[in-house]
């Protein structure tokens, strides 16, 4: 069977009894065209079933329209939310996401060679970035917003949440309720993020005297439970509070505390964690965390590389943002 041709701009300027050019100035934004000659146009391209050619338009424009977002899969529950968010906001600017999954953040070398591929005019990267795999994004005049990292020892723009003043607040709060022996279940050591808590918390611990026993996890729900083992092991079965990097891990540790070692939380054990996920706030858990800005920080991601994808030029900025406290059911807080 023979395939139907696809509609061209000039079988709907036949059609509509008009100029090519009018064609194209209709499917383009802000460009000047009567409303009468409009409506020729855009009956045409309904009984003809025309759409213009995204990949042809960008090779004119020198755009493909497409931005990367680079991020790691083993990171946590919060960045689906993330990329809806990000999504959402870069297609009502006519751009489209194109994902690249991290199994662990030093695989980023392995996807940025997929990534130079499709010529992106801009990437959003939620992963470690090395200074030579930064300078790799300016050697091609990729503008590159970071999402919860910094550029190390490199300028570059970054949006990122106050992870150690959330940190300072949450050990702190255990340490007003007289805490004195923790447990820390820190996540990959790969996960940029994840030290920044860490190494919050223990600062502070160190800071007052308290006893800590460090363990790592993958920021998993089954690295919670196992890393709760293993801090009871470390620890003679004897915390009073167990600091999580994230929000699943302290949900895993919470059901651990309870079903396997039959501890109350918070009265035997608190548990806290970070990122204010959806079921961090579920009844049985109610985990006392420090949720991220995740609208304002993406809304701010998307416009700092916009903007650079329109003035390659704008220097690096750098934004930071507050998390909020929230305090739950899984911890005694001072």
């Amino acid at each position: 069977m023979k395939s139907r041709r696809r509609a061209t701009s000039y079988d709907v300027a036949a059609h509509a009894g008009v100029s090519q050019s009018a064609v194209s100035r209709c499917f383009k934004e802000g460009a000047s065209i009567s409303h009468k000659t409009r409506e020729k146009v855009m009956e045409a391209a309904r009984e003809l079933n025309y759409y213009p050619n995204a990949i042809a338009r960008g090779l004119i424009t020198q755009r493909s329209n497409l931005v990367a977002v680079i991020i790691s899969n083993l990171t946590n529950l919060y960045y689906p939310e993330v990329l809806a968010e990000l999504t959402q906001r870069l297609s009502a600017q006519g751009v489209r996401v194109l994902l690249f999954s991290l199994a662990a953040e030093s695989d980023v070398d392995e996807v940025l060679d997929q990534v130079w591929q499709y010529r992106v005019d801009g990437a959003i990267v939620a992963a470690r970035l090395d200074p030579s795999q930064l300078a790799g994004f300016a050697d091609r005049g990729v503008p590159v917003v970071l999402y919860n990292r910094v550029g190390e020892g490199v300028p570059v723009s970054s949006v990122c949440c106050d992870s150690i003043a959330g940190e300072y607040a949450l050990t702190d709060g255990l340490l007003a309720h007289e805490h004195r022996r923790f447990g820390i279940i820190a996540g990959p050591a790969d996960s940029y993020v994840g030290e920044e808590r860490v190494n919050a918390a223990v600062r502070r611990l160190d800071m007052n005297g308290a006893e800590h026993f460090v363990v790592r996890g993958r920021f998993d729900y089954a690295s919670g439970e196992e890393g709760l083992k293993a801090l009871m092991r470390e620890s003679g079965d004897r915390l009073d509070a167990v600091i999580c990097a994230n929000d699943l891990m302290a949900v895993g540790a919470i059901d651990c505390a309870r079903g396997h070692f039959g501890l109350r939380v918070p009265e035997d054990l608190s548990i806290v964690g970070f990122d204010g996920v959806g079921p961090a706030t579920w009844l049985s858990y109610q985990v006392t965390t420090v949720r991220q800005p995740v609208r304002r920080m993406t809304e701010a991601a998307v416009s700092m590389l916009l903007e650079r994808i329109e003035k390659p030029d704008i220097s690096p900025e750098q934004r930071l943002f507050a998390g909020e406290l929230l305090p739950g059911a899984s911890a005694r807080l001072g």
